[in-house]
């Protein structure tokens, strides 16, 4: 990169470390604590190289300003690319503390757009770090466990998409968007709560930044009942089917007998003559998934108003999983109501394995009742 358009990046190096791990997040050093115990490792560095590499390919007219190791300039230097520090964390484990004087310290240099490598979290964050005076555009590339909020683009590469166009004057708008973050502690205690902190300024391009989450649809009991019976169908007795988080699946787990499914997580059920379920692993890990005595079938759920499919919550369901299943064991649940919701906008996949995005992309059969199916599309 040379001169010209600035592009401010800091990176949470410890975003999405609780996500195959089940962990529901990775606030607080003692979930991170947990979570590298439990093998995890983290990938937003990873994340952000992806969306350099990318804009290095379509803008090369760019300034990169950054912060010091893997709050950036690991990623730049992975990519090929000069990057100039204007921040140094505190020291080797960063917090969120470094993340707004890193965003401060970007924003002091003139930075003009900035891209922040995170979830929900580091979106709090960096708004909290801007506070309510002018400041550049922002734009997240995707990096956590939940990602609820809409100041994300849909994967690391459209990030760089996005960011290219606008500093090109391509057809970006600037919009107001939510950042909306749940509260970790309570959802690993089977509580949902989730608020709405403030709002950033994000430019977007159609289909290249995503939705907010909206609230569960699953309120047709007729219909989540029929989509149940449709899942044991298939499932068979004796199967073993891994279902993934959210209102929808949870609505289904209970109507197959198995009321106390996990609500943000990814529970196994063994499926029992007579079509009831019972549950085997209850909020499973990455690992527990891949070790099972055979491949489960896979249940999922859009999320409400965004469509993302895999890759936001779900994070257990991993490439490794998804291969060993095999595509036609993966089934997508969905009322018709909250299919009608995304108003035509795709199902979504960001699985951070672009081949198997590729590979899964087109259209699939989303169960929406007993005996009863919609053809929707599927992209990465």
């Amino acid at each position: 990169m040379t001169t010209g358009i600035r592009i401010g990046l800091v990176v949470n190096p410890v975003a999405g470390l609780g996500g195959r791990v089940g962990l529901k997040g990775s606030d607080g050093a003692e979930v991170q604590r947990r979570a590298r115990t439990l093998g995890a490792r983290p990938a937003a560095t990873l994340r952000a190289e992806v969306t350099l590499r990318q804009l290095n390919v379509l803008a090369r007219s760019l300034t990169l300003l950054t912060a010091a190791g893997p709050m950036g300039a690991d990623a730049a230097q992975a990519a090929g690319l000069h990057a100039t520090v204007v921040h140094r964390p505190a020291g080797p484990d960063t917090t969120a503390a470094d993340t707004r004087a890193a965003v401060r310290a970007l924003v002091a240099a003139g930075t003009d757009l900035l891209l922040f490598c995170g979830g929900d979290g580091t979106a709090r964050d960096v708004l909290a770090a801007l506070g309510p005076g002018p400041g550049p555009p922002v734009l997240g590339i995707p990096a956590g466990v939940k990602m609820h909020s809409a100041v994300f683009a849909v994967h690391p590469r459209a990030a760089a998409e996005v960011a290219a166009a606008w500093a090109g004057g391509e057809g970006v708008r600037l919009v107001s968007a939510e950042v909306m973050d749940r509260d970790e502690a309570a959802l690993r205690d089977g509580r949902i709560s989730a608020r709405l902190h403030g709002w950033l300024t994000v430019p977007v391009l159609p289909s290249r930044v995503q939705q907010r989450k909206t609230g569960s649809s699953a309120t047709d009991p007729e219909a989540l009942g029929g989509i149940a019976a449709e899942v044991a169908g298939r499932v068979g007795p004796g199967g073993l089917l891994a279902l993934g988080p959210g209102g929808t699946t949870q609505a289904v787990a209970a109507a197959l007998g198995a009321a106390d499914a996990c609500p943000g997580g990814v529970d196994v059920l063994r499926l029992e003559p007579g079509g009831t379920a019972r549950i085997v692993v209850r909020d499973a890990r990455a690992d527990q998934l891949l070790a099972l005595p055979a491949a489960p079938w896979i249940a999922l759920s859009p999320i409400g108003g965004q469509g993302f499919l895999l890759g936001r919550g779900n994070q257990q369901i991993t490439p490794e999983l998804l291969r060993t299943a095999g595509p036609e064991r993966l089934l997508v649940l969905a009322t018709e109501a909250k299919l009608a919701a995304l108003a035509g906008r795709p199902l979504l996949l960001d699985t951070g394995d672009p081949a198997l995005d590729h590979a899964l992309s087109g259209h699939v059969r989303v169960i929406t009742g007993r005996r009863s199916s919609a053809v929707y599309r599927l992209t990465g």
